[in-house]
C-alpha cells in the first residue's frame, strides 16, 4: 500500500502541476488583465484573464514564475509546494521621466522654460473593463454568393494587415465580446503563418492553391489560395530611414498605451544595423522633433529618446504626420527603405483631422517612395477604423499590439515584413468556369473588393507584401448541379451566348487564377497566372495549414455571426484547429485554441467548450 502511494506521489511529481492565482495592482488592487506568466526557464506562459485570473501548467522540476506587465516592475516568485499564488505588481516609476519636447533634444522640465510642447505627467487610471463602444470601427457589409454566369470574374487587393485577431484577442481576455465590424476575417486568418512555398523564379512571390470540402456547410467546397514573399536576410535588407511618429497626448497615459509604444520601440532599435537612421517626432498639443536622424549604431541613444517621454494634451495628429514625412524626406535613402511608423490609439482632434485630408497627404507622400505603417494601441477610445485606413493609404501596414510578446511578433519574429516591402499594388483576379461552379464567396476581404477592370488599372492603388509576408485568401464554392439555400435568386438571362459546357467540363479547369504585382521602385506591374484543376480531397485529407486556416475562418464567421456559418459551433472550431497544431515553436496556434474557448463563454447560445467536453 505504501509503495503504491509513494509511486502515484512519484507520477504525479514527473507529470507537473497546475498552479493558479490572480493578479493585481499593488496600490489600487484593481485586477490586471493581460499580465504575462511565464514558467522561469521555458517557453510555457499564460495570461491573466479580465479579472486577473490565471492558470498555468508546470512542468516537474521547475520552481519558479515571472510575472511581468507593461508599466510594472516585474516579480519572481518561488513556487514551493503552493497550488495558489496571488501577485500584487507595483507600478515602475523608472519607466518615464516628466520632460518637455525643445526643438531637437529633451530635457527635464525643472531645467528650461518656453516649450514647443509640453508633455505634463498625468495621473494613470485603470478601467480592466472600458467600454467599447466608444471605440470606433468601419461598418462591414457581409458579402453573399455570386452566380458564376452572371458574374465569373472577381478581384481584390493583397492584405497582409493582422490588426483585427490581437484587436479581439485583447477584447476577449477582457471578457468582452468584440462587435462585429471589429471582425475582419481575412485579418484573422492571415494573423497566422503558414508553410507557402519559397519563390523560386524573378517573380518576388509564389502561388500556392487547394481545394477541400467546406466544413461547416455540407456539400459546398473550400479554395484556399496562398501567396509567399520572399524572404531576406535582415542583413541583405537595403538601409533604412525611419521615423518613428509618436502620439503622446493625454489619451496615451494609460500602461497600455504610451508605456507599450516604448518597450516596442525598444525591441525594434534593437534590429536596426549601423546603415539604418532613426529620427523621432513626437506631437500632442503640438508637433516636435525628439531626435534627428540617429545611426542604428547608436541603440542607448535612441531608446534613451523614446523612454524619457511622457503622455499629456491634446492631439494634434496632422501636424505631427506633416512633419514626420518633412524628416523623411529631408533624409531621403535612394533605393532604401523610408518609412513613417506612426504609433498611437488613433484619436486625432486637433489639427488636420479631417480624414479626407489626411488621406490626399498620405496619398501624395507615398508616390515619393515614402510609406506609412501604423501601430494601434491601447483600450476603450481606439479609432481602428481611421488606423486602417491610413495604413491602406500609406502603402504599409496596420498592427493592433494589445501586449509585449504581440510586440516581438511585430518588430523580431517579422520584422522585415513589417517594414521592407518587396512586391506593391499586388492584386487578384480569378475567373471561374461555369462547368463546376454555381457560385463562389470570398471569405472576408470587405473593403479591398476592386472593380475587375482595377487588375490592369496600375493606377489603381493595391496593398503591399512585405519580405517573407504571406497572404492567405478563402473563397466558399457551390459546385455546378448543388443545391444550395445560398445559391443567388436571379431572373434567367435572354441575350446572354450560352456557354459550351461540354468543353468547359472537358478541360477540367475549375479556375484561372491571376496575380498582379509592381516592384517596389517600378509603377508598371507585371502578371502571374495559374490554372486551378478541379481535384478536391475531403477536408480530414487536406493539409496541416488548410486545416487550420479553415477552423480560423470558422471562428470567425461564429463571431460576426455570419449569415453563412451554416452548422459552424465553437467545438468544432476547437477540434480543428487542436487537429492542426504543427509548426507552433511560438504558440500562437495553441493561444488560438485557448481564445475560442474564451469566446464560447461569452456567447449568448450557451455553448461553452473546455478541456472536459471536446
Amino acid at each position: 500500500m505504501l509503495l503504491g502511494l509513494i509511486t502515484c506521489a512519484n507520477a504525479q511529481s514527473n507529470q507537473g502541476r497546475t498552479i493558479t492565482g490572480t493578479v493585481a495592482d499593488l496600490i489600487t488592487h484593481d485586477s490586471l488583465p493581460g499580465v504575462l506568466v511565464v514558467v522561469k526557464g521555458t517557453k510555457k506562459g499564460a495570461t491573466t484573464d479580465a479579472r486577473g485570473h490565471y492558470s498555468i501548467e508546470v512542468p516537474a522540476g521547475n520552481t519558479h514564475l515571472i510575472f511581468s506587465y507593461v508599466g510594472y516592475a516585474s516579480q519572481e516568485i518561488a513556487i514551493g509546494d503552493r497550488q495558489t499564488i496571488n501577485v500584487e505588481l507595483a507600478q515602475d516609476t523608472k519607466v518615464l521621466s516628466e520632460v518637455v519636447v525643445t526643438g531637437y533634444k529633451t530635457q527635464v522640465r525643472r531645467s528650461i522654460t518656453g516649450s514647443i510642447a509640453p508633455m505634463g505627467a498625468q495621473p494613470r487610471s485603470f478601467h480592466p473593463l472600458p467600454n467599447p463602444s466608444t471605440e470606433s470601427y468601419k461598418a462591414m457589409q457581409e458579402t453573399g454568393f455570386l452566380d458564376v454566369r452572371r458574374q465569373p470574374v472577381t478581384t481584390f487587393s493583397a492584405d497582409v494587415d493582422r490588426a483585427s485577431y490581437s484587436n479581439i484577442r485583447r477584447l476577449l481576455n477582457n471578457g468582452q465580446r468584440p462587435p462585429k465590424d471589429a471582425v475582419r476575417l481575412e485579418e484573422m486568418i492571415n494573423y497566422f503563418s503558414y508553410q507557402y512555398p519559397q519563390p523560386t523564379g524573378e517573380a518576388p512571390l509564389s502561388i500556392t492553391t487547394e481545394l477541400a470540402e467546406s466544413p461547416w456547410n455540407s456539400g459546398l467546397q473550400l479554395l484556399r489560395i496562398g501567396l509567399q514573399a520572399r524572404r531576406v536576410k535582415n542583413d541583405q535588407l537595403p538601409p533604412s530611414n525611419l521615423v518613428f511618429l509618436l502620439d503622446v497626448s493625454g489619451s496615451m497615459s494609460a500602461p497600455n498605451k504610451l508605456p507599450l509604444v516604448q518597450a516596442s520601440l525598444n525591441l525594434l532599435t534593437d534590429q536596426l544595423r549601423p546603415v539604418d537612421r532613426v529620427a523621432i517626432v513626437v506631437y500632442a498639443g503640438a508637433a516636435g522633433l525628439v531626435l534627428p536622424p540617429t545611426s542604428g549604431d547608436q541603440p542607448q541613444r535612441i531608446k534613451d529618446a523614446i523612454n524619457q517621454l511622457q503622455a499629456g494634451g491634446s492631439t494634434a495628429g496632422g501636424a505631427g504626420i506633416e512633419l514626420a514625412y518633412k524628416v523623411a524626406k529631408d533624409h531621403f535613402i535612394p533605393n532604401g527603405n523610408n518609412r513613417v511608423i506612426l504609433a498611437t490609439d488613433g484619436d486625432f482632434n486637433v489639427g488636420i483631422s479631417g480624414e479626407g485630408e489626411l488621406q490626399r497627404l498620405i496619398e501624395q507622400q507615398r508616390k515619393t517612395g515614402i510609406f506609412l505603417s501604423v501601430l494601434g494601441f491601447g483600450m476603450g477610445n481606439l479609432k481602428d477604423s481611421h488606423l486602417e485606413t491610413l495604413a491602406d493609404k500609406g502603402n504599409g501596414n496596420y498592427a493592433y499590439i494589445d501586449n509585449l510578446p504581440e510586440a516581438r511578433k511585430v518588430f523580431i519574429h517579422e520584422f522585415g515584413g513589417t517594414l521592407f516591402t518587396v512586391a506593391k499594388d499586388v492584386k487578384l483576379q480569378l475567373e471561374f468556369n461555369p462547368a463546376y461552379v454555381q457560385a463562389y464567396r470570398l471569405l472576408g476581404y470587405e473593403d479591398r473588393r476592386l472593380a475587375n477592370e482595377d487588375f490592369k488599372d496600375d493606377q489603381k492603388d493595391a496593398g503591399d507584401l512585405g519580405a517573407g509576408h504571406s497572404v492567405t485568401a478563402l473563397y466558399e464554392l457551390i459546385p455546378a448541379g448543388t443545391k444550395s439555400q445560398y445559391l443567388p435568386k436571379t431572373d434567367s438571362l435572354k441575350y446572354q451566348t450560352l456557354v459550351d459546357t461540354k468543353a468547359s467540363a472537358q478541360s477540367g479547369e475549375l479556375l484561372t487564377l491571376k496575380v498582379r504585382y509592381k516592384q517596389p521602385a517600378d509603377s508598371v506591374s507585371r502578371q502571374l497566372q495559374q490554372v486551378v484543376k478541379t481535384k478536391s480531397v475531403s477536408f480530414d485529407r487536406a493539409t496541416n495549414d488548410f486545416r487550420f486556416a479553415a477552423a480560423v475562418a470558422e471562428f470567425g464567421l461564429l463571431l460576426s455571426e455570419s449569415s453563412y456559418k451554416g452548422s459552424a459551433r465553437y467545438r468544432q472550431v476547437v477540434k480543428l484547429a487542436k487537429g492542426a497544431l504543427t509548426d507552433d515553436s511560438e504558440g500562437y496556434r495553441s493561444e488560438f485554441v485557448r481564445l475560442v474557448k474564451t469566446a464560447s463563454g461569452l456567447t449568448a447560445s450557451g455553448e461553452v467548450v473546455d478541456d472536459d467536453n471536446n
